[in-house]
């Protein structure tokens, strides 16, 4: 991290500050007291403040806060002032952790690079991202998501980006803010933040994002499908009057489109397009995000089971159709959260598709009846249980739901009983 004098950080004044740095310099700041050491600053949160000894005995520098988000934005913000780092901040209803995760491995051979962590996107996790700026880093890839208006926006007025990455608006969070319009406008938080001169990079076909794109002091780049040529991880990529082909280390279609949201973002960022693949190579998704399994018999087992709403449902569903073949085809689907007074017809939307994609679904929890279940469980530990009795060797098998659900575990549970397949 950039340091940061202690005197600065007194000056914050932003909660119960113990045990100061030997050389007046604060170097990293950490939120779990098992990273920290001297030179440190280990923020107490949430339930933290139990661990407040643990880090002082390995040198640490202690901040009990007296608000959290609030310490958190002023500590990033002190580090942001001292970088000049160009700053990306990726936003969508689907895709961002995976744009976020492209571009960053895009970037990572050609300048100092940091990237956020899984899905550190909120009030928390942006302040964290930014506080690991070094002196040297010339580019910060920052994730931002919304539950709300304004989130966004009080995000960006940390991070302070130079470029917007929309992935993709459509329905999410409808019980926190109405109509995917509304989705839209707290997205394009991030657009409004951006300086003269920045640059917007945004999905082609999304007309409620459209009345949010009338800046004239910003470069507006539209991504279109119609850009994108990709099969069994070889992708063609038009974009500006170039033809950019990369060899990825990936199959879903869904994510050769984030592939070129992230390449207009590099583009924008003025690295080389020519060498776009030495980055390719190393593209690395963040946990439970299309991850894909071998089965015994030939099939396999995708864990997509972070998170899920109509979008990344069709998606998935459709990548499994298209990767099974001829294989039977097995869907274990929890709820699609916060969807509002839409949310059973979003479920039957995919149930729908399911039935068109000849799909057979073990629905987990009630709502997901309405997926029109050939059987229903009432959580994890069932579904596991029913997937035992219901896949066969050689099938396709999705496993997919909001992340309250909690199915994360269950494509684990599937490899582990198909492993005894091999022993009759």
């Amino acid at each position: 991290m950039i340091p940061i004098r202690w005197d600065e950080i007194v000056g914050l004044s932003i909660g119960r500050l113990e045990n100061p740095p030997r050389d007046g310099a604060i170097t990293g700041i950490e939120a779990d007291s098992r990273d920290v050491g001297p030179g440190h600053l280990f923020v107490a949160l949430n339930t933290g403040v139990r661990f407040v000894d643990d880090a002082r005995s390995r040198g640490a520098t202690t901040l009990v806060p007296d608000d959290q988000e609030t310490a958190l934005a002023a500590l990033a913000s002190l580090v942001r002032s001292k970088s000049d780092a160009r700053v990306v901040a990726v936003v969508g209803s689907v895709g961002k952790t995976s744009t976020k995760d492209i571009l960053g491995a895009l970037c990572v051979p050609h300048v100092p690079t940091v990237s956020a962590k899984r899905s550190l996107n909120n009030e928390i996790g942006v302040p964290l991202t930014v506080c690991r700026l070094e002196s040297e880093t010339r580019v910060l890839v920052t994730e931002m998501g919304m539950r709300g208006l304004g989130q966004i926006a009080d995000l960006c007025a940390i991070a302070r980006p130079h470029i917007a990455v929309v992935s993709h608006i459509g329905p999410e969070h409808l019980e926190l803010v109405g109509t995917v319009e509304r989705v839209a406008q707290a997205n394009a938080e991030a657009i409004a933040a951006l300086p003269p001169g920045g640059t917007a990079v945004v999905p082609a076909a999304s007309r409620e994002l459209e009345h949010n794109l009338d800046r004239d002091d910003i470069e507006i780049r539209r991504f279109d499908t119609a850009d994108v040529e990709f099969a069994d991880g070889r992708g063609r990529f038009r974009m500006r009057g170039a033809t950019i082909e990369l060899d990825l280390p990936f199959t879903q279609r869904h994510q050769a489109l984030n592939t070129l949201a992230a390449l207009h973002a590099y583009d924008a960022l003025g690295l080389p397009l020519e060498r776009a693949q030495e980055g390719a190579r190393d593209i690395a998704f963040s946990p439970w995000r299309g991850e894909e399994r071998a089965l015994p018999g030939g099939g396999f087992v995708i864990n997509d089971a972070y998170n899920a709403n109509p979008d990344s449902m069709r998606a998935a569903l459709l990548h499994l159709a298209e990767r099974a073949g001829e294989r039977r085809r097995v869907a274990i689907l929890g709820e699609m959260a916060e969807l509002g007074d839409a949310a059973d017809a979003y479920h039957h939307e995919v149930a729908t598709l399911a039935h068109e994609l000849e799909v057979e679904v073990i629905g987990v929890g009630e709502p997901a009846a309405a997926y029109g279940a050939a059987v229903l469980v009432a959580g994890p530990k069932e579904a596991a249980a029913a997937a035992r009795g219901f896949v066969r060797p050689g099938d396709a098998v999705l496993v997919k739901a909001s992340r309250a659900v909690g199915l994360e575990g269950i494509a684990e549970e599937i490899a582990n009983f198909a492993d005894a397949w091999s022993l009759y």
